[in-house]
């Protein structure tokens, strides 16, 4: 038994790595297919797109855990059973259960680590991801300067040049606004020709301006004097524009940390009992507020009692009682939508933990799914079984992203939609390892056919 659980495990760590790794690239590619707008043209460095990949990878290896197992499952038992190894293992005396036993339990470990993986490493590559993201859209593009077009990306000034030669260097008709005083436009300059240059550490722009001449406002004569400035002819003028903007990129990880994504499972569960001491508080003062000022007559009894009672007064009573109840309803309404926000927060905390827990679960799910199928299609390779596991996999997505959606939306609970995908392919689990344990078609429609045939043979008796 030994070597057969060895041989076992041999056959499916290939096909496990290759498909994990094969799945990490895929949902890579979509990652980056979903912010390439953000990452072109800002002039990134190698180590910092490296870095980028790396955390994202790190973020999608337990949603690529099940994947994979599910696929090289399907692979694996379909191989054996399209080389009858199956059928003589059983023949020998050896059940289906004694066989999926050693990959079973190399599914909890897989799971095992997939939980830990989630807690303590998944929440630092959310945050070191996150943050470079936000740092990297915040980031200023990659210098750029076109015909006929204001540039102002370099901070305090504004660029336009009319003609740029072929070599990029070359500028013809340039024009520069001065923002540095933050006084406007109180510093302009106009040149015939340029050259434009980066210095050898890239940190600085280099103009080195011909034929021009600037003009500066003088904002301390203005009043006395209307509108005076200042002329400066040149014959070569050298600007430089710092570029550390471009190149910079923040740290922004403390504005992340204290989001739920951010956070290990213990961490969350003291999140959600002080957001729900919080919400309780802030529920029990609201209602308390109502009561008391809202549930006395006062106003309307001393309309009653300080004069008469007329139509006059009547009306008085009614738009007393019409006010209060406006401002009951608007008092009402932005507490309750404080309240609501309350318990979307607290629910999405509770998401995450489920998460967490039933991403791990669906390891060991997919597998007891993937083995059993491969036994009874008895099919190996990359052709049906990929088809078959995209089919099973796509509809555990699909069935994970509307319990995940329902229970943000508050229409369940957060454990019924994080668990509701596990839930619905636990039985179809036990259903297929009943059939590949008794060697059964997985649909077997022939007593359904069987008697069929014999009502229309009755029929055709009578």
């Amino acid at each position: 038994m030994k070597r057969l659980h060895l041989f076992l495990i041999k056959s499916f760590l290939g096909p496990f790595i290759a498909t994990f790794f094969i799945t990490i690239f895929l949902l890579l590619m979509q990652f980056l297919w979903k912010y390439i707008d953000d990452l072109v043209g800002k002039g990134l460095e190698s180590t910092q797109i490296a870095e980028l990949l790396f955390y994202a990878s790190a973020r999608f290896v337990p949603a690529a855990l099940p994947i994979a197992l599910l696929l090289s499952s399907v692979m694996v038992f379909g191989k054996l059973g399209e080389n009858y190894e199956i059928v003589a293992l059983k023949s020998s005396g050896i059940s289906l259960l004694k066989i999926l036993f050693p990959l079973t339990l190399f599914a909890i470990i897989i799971a095992y680590g997939s939980f830990l993986f989630s807690n303590y490493v998944m929440p630092i590559a959310n945050l070191k991801n996150g943050s470079m993201i936000y740092d990297i859209q915040k980031k200023k593009p990659a210098l750029n300067i076109k015909e006929g077009v204001f540039y102002n990306d370099i901070e305090g000034f504004s660029i336009k040049v009319a003609e740029k030669a072929p070599d990029g260097k070359t500028l013809r008709d340039i024009i520069i606004y001065d923002h540095t005083a933050k006084n406007g436009n109180d510093k302009v300059i106009i040149s015939e020709s340029g050259i434009m240059q980066l210095t050898k550490d890239e940190r600085y722009l280099e103009l080195i301006l011909h034929n021009g001449h600037s003009y500066i406002d003088i904002a301390e004569n203005k009043k006395k004097r209307g509108n005076p400035y200042r002329t400066t002819h040149f014959k070569e003028d050298l600007i430089r524009f710092d570029l550390s903007s471009f190149s910079k990129i923040n740290n922004s990880e403390s504005l992340y940390k204290g989001h739920y994504a951010m956070l290990s499972n213990q961490q969350l569960a003291t999140a959600i009992d002080s957001l729900t001491i919080k919400y309780e508080k802030i529920k029990i003062l609201f209602i308390k507020s109502i009561t008391d000022k809202y549930t006395s007559n006062s106003e309307i009894d001393s309309v009653i009692t300080i004069t008469p009672f007329s139509k006059i007064k009547i009306q008085q009573q009614y738009d007393v009682a019409i006010n209060k109840l406006q401002s009951l309803k608007s008092i009402t309404k932005s507490n309750k939508d404080n309240l609501e926000y309350r318990e979307i927060i607290i629910t999405k905390h509770n998401i995450e933990w489920h998460r967490k827990i039933s991403l791990s679960v669906a390891c060991l799910l997919l597998f007891l799914i993937g083995a059993p199928l491969g036994a009874i299609i008895r099919k190996g390779g990359f052709g049906l079984p990929v088809l078959v596991s995209v089919f099973f996999f796509l509809i555990y997505h699909v069935l994970s992203m509307i319990g995940e959606k329902s229970a943000k939306d508050l229409s369940i609970q957060a454990y019924e939609g994080m668990w509701l995908s596990n839930m619905v392919f636990v039985p179809i689990a036990l259903f297929l390892i009943y059939k590949a344990k008794n060697d059964a078609q997985l649909f077997d429609l022939s007593p359904l056919l069987n008697r069929m045939n014999q009502f229309l043979k009755k029929k055709e008796i009578q």
